[in-house]
């Protein structure tokens, strides 16, 4: 895995007030109503709008790239060797059978446990019907300055086929700034399909089947990648884990067509950023691709595809701003977030939006 020498240069400081705490329609909004903020590098604008608008801002002949991966049921109680509580999350299924698995502080997963170590067991269901032991660190340590380890490649025993264990057992992840825990359905997209995210591809969540119908009458192109997300509770200026992807190539071909022809390629989270840079060659032409990437973007590997990103709102020093910074640049990126935190707007997965079109 590549690690991150550097970590991003926008600085902002979020009020804890302004993390969402519950899903737009638990707030009263449909899914589109969330604020949207306009990024314009052309005309150095910066818009507030709301995210059924988002049309408007798009052009015949544009490409809208999103991610078909549906949120899984990764959060689950468990108990360790002398009845110590924790939080496990199930981040990623690994090819030889293995499970990249995160331990975190119970009840609300709010704190990474750093002081696990190898062999050590987790019991999971009433019967302990699903054993985790801790093989090793994955990929390296990761703790604050270099202390404990976050992530672990663990081996799971299970009476049942652990994937059908976690649908039947599981909850999506969540984190202690959420009011509670939502139920699964909040967390998907309406273009999930295919199975696989530990965490919600949150940048699509906005979309609703009329926004798209609108978008596609309007002459906007929507074509699908997939690519399953880890976990993102990343401490400070930890690189982004690999992660398993696909780009079909219909989407490959439509991407360079409409390259070609002048239209923007919009991604729809830095997960389809991640996903079409994966496959993209040294020119930037496309390729259908599927496999695992440990694709770093930052300043010392840019965007060749992008033009354009739909994203939610990221937390300082995170690799998802970096990646944001790699499409917007640095300067477009400060302005934008600092833009939205003079404005309130609400960050994390239930939050608002960003339309992001550099010069």
């Amino acid at each position: 895995m590549t690690v991150l020498t550097h970590t991003p240069t926008t600085r902002f400081s979020v009020p804890e007030q302004r993390f969402a705490a519950e899903p737009a329609e638990r707030r009263g909004l449909r899914r589109d109503g969330v604020r949207l903020l306009v990024a314009d590098g052309r005309t150095e604008k910066i818009e507030h709008s709301r995210f059924d608008r988002l049309p408007d801002y798009l052009q015949p002949g544009d490409l809208v790239v999103v991610n078909n991966s549906q949120t899984i049921a990764a959060e689950l109680d468990g108990i360790g060797d002398g009845n110590w509580p924790i939080v496990l999350h199930a981040a990623t299924k690994l090819d030889d059978g293995s499970w990249v698995v995160e331990l975190r502080s119970a009840p609300d997963a709010a704190e990474p446990i750093l002081t696990a170590q190898p062999g050590q067991q987790f019991r999971f269901g009433a019967d302990a019907e699903v054993t985790v032991r801790l093989i090793e660190p994955y990929p390296s340590p990761s703790g604050p300055a270099g202390v404990g380890n976050r992530l672990w490649r663990a081996a799971i025993e299970s009476t049942v086929p652990f994937e059908q264990w976690l649908a039947w057992n599981g909850r999506p992840i969540s984190y202690g700034y959420l009011s509670r825990h939502w139920p699964l359905a909040d967390y998907q997209t309406v273009f999930g399909r295919v199975p696989g995210s530990a965490e919600m591809p949150s940048a699509g969540r906005p979309f609703t089947t009329e926004l798209v119908t609108r978008l596609v009458a309007a002459g906007v192109l929507v074509a699908p990648i997939t690519l399953h997300t880890g976990v993102s509770s990343q401490e400070a200026g930890e690189g982004p884990q690999p992660e398993r992807f696909s780009v079909p190539e219909i989407t490959a071909r439509l991407v360079n067509d409409v390259r070609c022809s002048g239209g923007r390629v919009i991604a729809v989270g830095t997960t389809v950023t991640r996903a079409l840079e994966s496959a993209a060659d040294s020119d930037g032409f496309v390729l259908e691709s599927h496999g695992w990437t440990e694709l770093v973007l930052g300043p010392e590997h840019p965007v060749r595809v992008v033009s354009g990103l739909i994203t939610g709102l990221h937390n300082p020093d995170a690799s998802h701003l970096l990646l944001v910074e790699a499409v917007a640049g640095a300067e477009l990126t400060q302005r934008a977030y600092d833009a939205a935190v003079g404005n309130d707007y609400l960050w994390h997965e239930f939050g608002d939006s960003c339309l992001i079109l550099p010069a």
